[in-house]
């Protein structure tokens, strides 16, 4: 079977909107299927094809490069900056506090930090006692 991806190790190719739209008006003026346009581009037909969807939608803006947000902890720089305002101090602390309190409630806190994280139970489900 013929391996279409990227070999590994290898990274993502970034396609511009000129390299799209051409691929994409190959297949709309009929001179290649999609196939052998994905194929020629070694790209998956899943990929050209939401190319072609987002032109027929949205023209060439359609075939702009998404630009995606960051996940992750948006708090990280505050804990780390040293001139921090009175309000991202306080929101920071009401986060924390915010964090320790879920931990609580799933019966476990942290002890140390950084790589000597230990995570502690403190309490035992199995020890519950019912009262009627």
């Amino acid at each position: 079977m013929e391996n279409i991806g990227r070999p590994k190790g290898g990274k993502n190719r970034k396609w511009t909107k000129e390299d799209k739209l051409n691929l994409v008006l190959k297949y709309i003026n009929g001179s290649e299927g999609t196939s052998k346009v994905a194929k020629n581009a070694g790209i998956s037909k899943g990929m050209f094809w939401s190319w072609v969807e987002s032109y027929r939608k949205f023209g060439e803006q359609g075939l702009e490069p998404v630009k995606h947000k960051r996940s992750g902890n948006h708090f990280a720089a505050l804990h780390t900056s040293k001139s921090l305002s009175e309000e991202e101090r306080l929101r920071l602390l009401v986060v924390r506090q915010e964090i320790e309190i879920e931990r609580l409630k799933k019966g476990y806190t942290v002890k140390g930090d950084g790589a000597n994280k230990e995570f502690v139970i403190t309490k035992d489900v199995s020890s519950k006692s019912w009262i009627f």
